[in-house]
């Protein structure tokens, strides 16, 4: 009985911290920003940073090359996508071109506000396997127009650090819709007790993106809120996974 009295207590917080958060916001704007900071990213551009700021290990590391491996987040260690499964990948890059989808036999949805990621994995995923890659769409996280129950799980890296938590509310609930029962989403977290985490904030900062830097325990409530829970995690250096089923 304690169990459960401690169980509708910690979903009651939820819903009421969920209830705080700010509502029906224009989040066209932030969205327009980060695609903007992708695009260039994805075209070769790059950005003359302040020699202070590329004083920074995190900056030299980005300049090398390096510190995309400590921004990585292996979604397969917690989820691995089976075959004949549908799965939906949002802010998806050109996942479908560097990640095993043929060797996991999975049918692959992308979707991304980049047009340059779009355009490039529309016009090469095809001739890759045309019976798994079921195209990238041009929309963001929160813009799912599936049908209910369509897919066996979602996925979403490097995204979610992007956005404060009341954005990432929409996202749960359209993406829980879109689930089919016992699905999981897989996703991504800017975790603040992470060392590097503030430094490469810093750093996303003048490559003309904000990170929002919240606190797991936020992160539960909100997702506790949006019917979900965390049954497992995989931190990294500076991102955390995290697997979330819906009840």
């Amino acid at each position: 009985m304690a169990k459960r009295e401690q169980q509708d207590t910690f979903v009651s917080a939820s819903n009421s911290y969920l209830g705080s958060l700010p509502k029906a916001q224009d989040w066209q704007p932030q969205i327009a920003a980060i695609a903007q900071r992708f695009n260039r990213e994805y075209r070769g551009e790059k950005v003359n940073l302040p020699d202070e700021v590329m004083a920074m290990p995190v900056a030299q590391e980005y300049a090398s090359g390096l510190l995309q491996s400590k921004l990585a987040s292996p979604f397969w260690q917690l989820a691995k996508p089976q075959k004949n499964q549908r799965w939906l990948d949002l802010g998806c890059g050109v996942s479908f071109m560097i990640y095993p989808w043929r060797d996991w036999d999975a049918i692959f949805y992308g979707q991304d506000i980049s047009t340059v990621a779009r355009d490039l994995v529309n016009s090469r995923g095809s001739q890759l396997n045309s019976k798994l890659f079921k195209g990238v769409k041009l929309a963001a996280a929160h813009e799912l127009e599936y049908e209910p129950n369509f897919f066996d799980g979602a996925i979403s890296t490097g995204v979610s650090c992007y956005y404060p938590i009341a954005y990432w509310a929409d996202v749960l609930s359209a993406v829980k819709k879109v689930l089919k029962p016992g699905g999981v989403f897989v996703f991504d977290i800017a975790d603040a007790e992470q060392p590097l985490a503030e430094n490469w904030a810093i750093l996303e900062t003048y490559l003309d993106a904000e990170v929002f830097l919240e606190p797991m325990s936020d992160w539960k409530k909100a997702i506790a809120a949006a019917g979900g829970k965390i049954v497992k995690t995989l931190p990294g250096e500076i991102l955390t996974l995290v697997k979330v089923q819906f009840s």
